[in-house]
């Protein structure tokens, strides 16, 4: 039975560059399944423009965002992560959600950002590639890569940038979004164009088990 808790919001952090196809299947399905996702970004209401030309106009300015009032912060991957230390900032927002023991999941280049902020020194994680986060300056967590499609270790959430179902997978365990067989079936399906694990997450979604 699903508690009557109203459930906190999902924040996914935007800026320019923001590479679109990371949290697609992520951000859709929450939608589908009951969860509010609000865009983040420098400033509510200034509009930034991602990688493939799209403009978002944020909901809410970081310096608004408290842990307290989300139930997870998603850091995308973005060009501006490997040019400059501009995005810094929601790396730090990322400290302050962990320390107050609520989720992060970042893929592809917001992982170098996490690095840089030593996030991923104590914590087993995952990336685009070992040597990738091995340049970023201050990373001390080459022991606990991981070669993987995506990890979680505790709060936290890493994928690289090919991985968007697999980090949309452990998200989705994460807050428990799909019981474990539908989660099972809905990766096979939307990861591995398995046809037979449509009927499973048909069969849960007609009797309300997801």
């Amino acid at each position: 039975m699903r508690s009557e808790t109203p459930r906190k919001p999902v924040h996914l952090a935007v800026y320019d560059t923001y590479a679109d196809w990371e949290t697609g299947h992520t951000t859709a399905h929450l939608t589908q399944r009951g969860h509010t996702v609000r865009t983040v970004g420098f400033a509510a209401g200034a509009p930034v423009t991602t990688m493939g030309g799209v403009r978002i106009q944020p909901d809410l300015a970081l310096a608004e965002l408290r842990p307290e009032d989300s139930s997870l912060l998603i850091l995308t991957g973005a060009s501006l992560w490997d040019t400059s230390e501009e995005l810094a900032p929601f790396a730090a927002k990322a400290r302050e959600f962990l320390a107050a023991g609520v989720p992060v999941a970042a893929i592809c280049g917001a992982t170098a950002g996490l690095a840089r902020e030593g996030l991923l020194d104590d914590r087993r994680h995952t990336s685009a590639a070992s040597f990738y986060l091995a340049e970023q300056p201050g990373y001390g967590g080459a022991e606990r890569y991981v070669e993987a499609d995506a990890v979680t270790d505790g709060d936290l959430i890493t994928a690289g940038p090919t991985e968007p179902v697999a980090f949309a997978r452990e998200v989705f365990a994460r807050l428990g979004v799909y019981k474990p067989d539908v989660l099972d079936a809905w990766y096979r399906l939307f990861h591995d164009s398995d046809a037979s694990a449509y009927p499973v997450l048909m069969a849960a979604s007609e009797s309300g088990d997801a």
